[in-house]
């Protein structure tokens, strides 16, 4: 490898089987990327000399659990690129073992691991297949730890691909704040590092010219506008990061995602989180998310 500054710009892909690594590889392919697909981890490096010969500026490589032994190389040659300066980004992405069962059941696909499950250890199809996914988790632990993790659980393929694009095209090394509304009936998003729950607050489904509009139509605004509470939350989250962000940067952190949660997904949480965008984007970097809007007709 080349021991000038590299002017490149990586993207590493890992995550679980079933979780949507094809989607996001193909949002990067769409985005200008140069993309290989389960790379071995031996080649990362002699890989990433030949696109430089090619002079590539853009490259995304998806590794995962089929080249387990050699894991472990990864963070290594990850952190030899960034002291060359190469601009390195990793995404992990993840959902629930019982969204891949369901996945791989629907598609009948073998997940890559189910050779290492013993009969023993799994008598039955889907007992094999949550230990296979178990070990796959396992073995993937601490690339999922130096990663952003994306849930893709309760998301459509627009959506992922959506939140890859906004990720990547952040530029620079500094933290980057993540707000996303969510629905408790739909479950907590697990990339979340905090979670604060609103339900409490009014609620304008109960007002019928309120209830199909959401929290980024004026009236709603208005009518949270008019709520103490709706007000006095908001403080109080602004306050909280306020305290807690310039530590999570000093700390290295890429990334730090808040998730605001009511019960619809559509009201109080999409308000708080337009109305905390506003407030944080002038001093970070700042995405937002509307899980339960973003992707709707």
């Amino acid at each position: 490898m080349t021991n000038r500054r590299l002017d490149l710009q990586i993207v590493l892909i890992t995550g679980m089987s079933g979780s949507g690594k094809s989607v996001a590889l193909h949002a990067l392919e769409d985005a200008g990327f140069f993309c290989v697909d389960n790379l071995p981890p031996e080649l990362l490096l002699p890989f990433i000399a030949l696109q430089l010969k090619q002079k590539t500026t853009r490259v995304a490589i998806a590794i995962d659990v089929r080249t387990a032994s050699s894991l472990p190389l990864v963070p290594e040659q990850l952190k030899t690129l960034e002291q060359q300066g190469a601009a390195v980004k990793s995404l992990f992405l993840d959902a629930t073992t019982g969204t891949l069962v369901r996945r791989f059941s629907e598609t009948r696909r073998r997940h890559p691991l189910s050779q290492s499950v013993s009969p023993q250890a799994a008598p039955d199809h889907r007992h094999a297949l949550v230990e296979a996914i178990e070990l796959e988790r396992e073995l993937l632990a601490d690339l999922r730890e130096k990663a952003y993790i994306i849930d893709t659980s309760m998301i459509r393929p627009s959506q992922l691909q959506g939140y890859v694009k906004s990720l990547i095209a952040v530029q620079g090394q500094q933290l980057t704040l993540v707000f996303e509304s969510f629905a408790f009936k739909r479950g907590i998003p697990g990339e979340a590092d905090f979670v604060f729950d609103v339900r409490m607050l009014p609620n304008p489904h109960y007002e019928p010219e309120l209830r199909d509009l959401t929290g980024r139509d004026a009236p709603v605004a208005a009518f949270f506008q008019d709520q103490s509470d709706v007000s006095e939350m908001q403080e109080h989250i602004q306050k909280f990061l306020n305290r807690w962000l310039d530590a999570f940067a000093k700390d290295h952190r890429s990334y730090v995602t808040v998730a605001i949660g009511c019960t619809g997904g559509q009201h109080r949480s999409v308000y708080l989180v337009e109305k905390l965008v506003a407030l944080f984007g002038d001093k970070w970097v700042t995405l937002k998310r509307h899980r339960e809007l973003d992707g709707q007709p």
